[in-house]
């Protein structure tokens, strides 16, 4: 662990930063002029990288700047992109490297930013390497750093591996990063790690801005936000006169560019008055190294573009275009456009599905409540979660009440939120008015057969959901997401009669309930089934967790 000592910089560094929080500075460089430069420096890249490889140069990080660009990029670069990957991953065997980690990192990045999958991969779950916990963070800070904005980047779980020593989990990776943190408040490579070297003291502006960048979706943890808050006041104290940054003894474009990105990011603005030096910010010094054409320098020096240069350059521009468009960040990708056939979002589950049904992305990295984690760890915690992430499900004041049961309202709500449908208000049911906040809901899960009125045109929002009526539901639910449903009248038999009381399932329950136990979306090895029992919050988000899971859907 660092010692959270004095800064370098010292206090009245910092004063005067904070102080300098109430006057803004304007930003030189146009709206005009960065969407001019955005599109001629994506032209370049098509041009310069026209046959994108698996690689540092020339692969993924110019694909992951031109598909969150907006620019026109021809079918076929696409196409040709994830072609080539699919033969690299096959040629290898599915092991990108045996030592470096984040080539599994660069290239999941990739392959989310336009909308493939890359849990499968030639049939190879490319997230996979990333629940190895030490040989991820083998190769220093780079490792937790780019696993952790892989993973969230497309809101994918830990992948559970087998073959780990340590498994992996995103908190170990946070961790990581903060024990590592220097004295003056940045990072460096192998800074604060048993590896680090005699250099290894004073931070770098470029791990600093990418530690920031894998930080920004947890700035609800106090550690992080304090953390966080001393990196800035570092990188602010590091820029030069004219708004940029030196690495490894030269200024240069690269640099810049991070810290660009990882202020994106923290939806910081890039004429925050900490990161404006003598008038000049820090788009305007990424643009100094801009050459005509579209390429970019690595240094001011005249040595003409460089690849690597003109990619890290064109993805920082792309963050600055974003954050002025009130896009989502350049890493939180719940808003990628499909480019490939057999992407992610939408396409993604069983075939046969209904159109309606949509993939639910990951919106929220972390959410969790305070009665399910920590002291208070549910059993159900991992469910309640991942549909907390989604914002499938909600709780109230930082409580998810698992224990509670749970309205047919709340249920409707719950699985309509599930499979992605659009809300539409019905008048089918007296007892919803249009003003509810479930009518949507309620209308949704209605039109597509998943629920049914309690008779007499009326649907009883307000009133308990048994356990026989959420499996009816929930089987619907699957059958609507593609799932064979269909259980003739002797597996039903077979299915429930291991339970004492299968006698008192309603006969219109019994295929739904059977279903359930049969897919383990219900738990088979109770004793009891109890199918008049009001289900509890937890339960109903066990089961459509486990429902999800069963469609392909998480």
């Amino acid at each position: 662990m660092r010692q959270r000592g004095q800064r370098g910089l010292g206090f009245l560094l910092t004063l005067a930063l904070l102080l300098g929080l109430t006057a803004r500075a304007s930003a030189a460089v146009s709206d005009q002029a960065l969407e001019a430069a955005v599109q001629e420096t994506a032209a370049y890249l098509v041009q310069a990288a026209h046959r994108p490889q698996v690689g540092s140069i020339g692969g993924e990080w110019a694909i992951i700047g031109l598909a969150r660009s907006g620019y026109a990029v021809p079918q076929s670069y696409w196409d040709d992109y994830y072609r080539t990957v699919e033969e690299d991953v096959e040629a290898r065997g599915g092991v990108l490297h045996e030592k470096k980690y984040t080539e599994y990192s660069r290239v999941i990045v990739a392959l989310t930013a336009i909308g493939a999958d890359p849990t499968d991969v030639a049939g190879y779950d490319l997230t996979k390497p990333l629940g190895d916990y030490d040989k991820t963070i083998w190769q220093g800070l780079n490792g937790p750093i780019w696993a952790l904005i892989a993973l969230d980047c497309g809101g994918y779980d830990i992948p559970i591996n087998q073959e780990a020593k340590t498994q992996a989990t995103r908190q170990m990776y946070i961790d990581r990063i903060l024990e590592c943190q220097l004295p003056d408040g940045g990072w460096s490579l192998s800074g604060g790690t048993a590896a680090a070297g005699s250099g290894d003291g004073a931070s770098d502006p470029d791990i600093t801005g990418m530690a920031l960048q894998a930080l920004a979706k947890y700035q609800g943890q106090p550690a992080v936000a304090e953390a966080t808050k001393e990196a800035l006041v570092c990188l602010s104290g590091m820029q030069d006169a004219d708004g940029g940054y030196a690495s490894w003894g030269s200024t240069n474009s690269e640099s810049v560019a991070q810290v660009i990105v990882a202020l994106c990011e923290l939806g910081i603005p890039l004429d925050d008055p900490r990161f404006v030096k003598n008038g000049k910010t820090l788009l305007d010094d990424l643009m100094g190294f801009r050459l005509s054409g579209g390429g970019f320098q690595h240094t001011t020096s005249g040595a003409g573009s460089s690849q690597m240069a003109a990619e890290q350059g064109f993805y920082g521009l792309v963050a600055a275009l974003r954050a002025q468009k009130n896009q989502s960040s350049l890493y939180r990708m719940d808003d990628v456009t499909i480019h490939v056939t057999g992407g992610a979002g939408d396409a993604v589950g069983l075939p046969g599905k209904d159109p309606a049904v949509k993939k639910m992305p990951v919106v929220q990295v972390g959410k969790t409540f305070d009665d399910i984690s920590g002291e208070n760890a549910h059993a159900d915690q991992a469910a309640i979660e991942a549909l907390a992430a989604r914002d499938i499900l909600k709780g109230s004041n930082g409580l998810f009440k698992p224990e509670d049961t749970m309205t047919r309202a709340e249920f409707a709500a719950m699985v309509a939120r599930a499979l992605g449908l659009t809300p539409q208000v019905t008048d089918k049911f007296s007892d919803v008015p249009a003003s509810a906040w479930y009518a949507g809901e309620v209308g949704a899960a209605s039109a597509s057969g998943i629920i049914n009125g309690v008779g007499g045109g009326k649907f009883n929002p307000l009133g308990s959901v048994t356990r026989e009526e959420g499996a009816a539901m929930v089987s619907r639910a699957a059958k609507l997401c593609g799932v064979d449903t269909e259980l003739d009248s002797a597996a039903v038999r077979n299915v429930l009669a291991q339970f004492s009381d299968y006698i008192s399932v309603s006969d219109w329950a019994r295929p739904g309930l059977a279903f359930c136990y049969r897919e383990g979306i219900l738990d088979h090895s109770a004793l009891t089934i109890q199918p008049k029992a009001a289900v509890k919050r937890c339960e109903m988000a066990r089961m459509l967790f486990n429902l999800l899971g069963t469609a392909q859907l998480l």
